[in-house]
């Protein structure tokens, strides 16, 4: 392994370290990976095979990102990752997004352009506040509710450099790593990501290059941290070494067949 390609020190995902190739592998499954789905439409009478995504890519980390004040868009690009809401959660949710509207204004101009691992260390400590970063994503719920999960997924697609994607499985991983000082779980993923600083660069800029889609560092910890508490990185490291590197699978399912949730 080259030097500038060291393993990820991740506590949160587990005490060992995961190789680089290893990551690169999971992001590539997470975006490559298909999973056969029989699929029969209401005027077909029989069935055919089809190649859905594996995992949220396409639906989520792909999808343009909205413009002008959180509205209908970005809920549907958060139920892009977390699945379909029935009407009434979806009302909740459009409403949650905006009374969230002008905090999450104020978080990005506190920013100051800034992404969130080069924030400093007082953005994410109870010692900087009141009006932190940190204090503005503890502010969103801390787990996320069922309804507050698509909030904060829609934050973070509006801003994949600032706000972290955090559910309540991750967040559960996140809890046991916080020490005093710390403003919320957002700062157990400041400090991992500081402390992988030359892994994290080196595995955006590559799957950047072979994706043609560029994710964050804070998008491709959230992936490391949720394939591995989920138990899906084994599932994602076969697909993504399954796939060739210079490859995108096209094959795409109809719309209708495009319902299942997931990060």
């Amino acid at each position: 392994m080259s030097p500038d390609r060291p393993a990820f020190v991740l506590p949160s995902a587990g005490p060992d370290p995961l190789p680089w190739d290893t990551a690169l592998a999971a992001v590539l499954g997470y975006a490559r990976g298909r999973r056969p789905l029989r699929y029969r439409s209401p005027i077909e009478r029989e069935g055919r095979w089809v190649l859905v995504p594996a995992f949220g890519f396409e639906r989520f980390d792909r999808r343009p990102v909205p413009t002008g004040p959180l509205g209908d868009d970005d809920v549907l690009v958060a139920e892009g990752l977390h699945g379909r809401l029935d009407p009434g959660a979806w009302e909740t949710v459009r409403r949650a997004l905006d009374d969230v509207g002008p905090a999450a204004a104020a978080m990005a101009a506190r920013a100051a352009g800034l992404p969130f691992w080069d924030l400093p260390d007082d953005e994410v400590s109870v010692l900087g506040e009141p009006g932190t970063v940190g204090a503005a994503l503890r502010a969103l719920g801390e787990p996320p509710d069922p309804h507050g999960r698509y909030v904060v997924a829609a934050l973070h697609h509006r801003r994949p450099e600032l706000v972290p994607l955090v559910t309540r499985t991750t967040w559960l991983q996140l809890v046991p790593h916080l020490v005093e000082g710390d403003s919320g779980v957002a700062a157990v993923v400041h400090r991992e990501l500081r402390t992988n600083a030359a892994a994290f660069g080196a595995l955006e800029d590559t799957a950047a290059e072979l994706l043609g889609h560029r994710l964050t560092r804070l998008r491709l910890h959230d992936l490391l941290l949720w394939l591995t508490a989920t138990l899906r990185l084994p599932a994602a490291v076969a697909l993504g070494r399954d796939t060739a590197l210079d490859h995108h699978p096209t094959t795409s399912p109809p719309a209708a067949a495009v319902r299942t949730q997931t990060s």
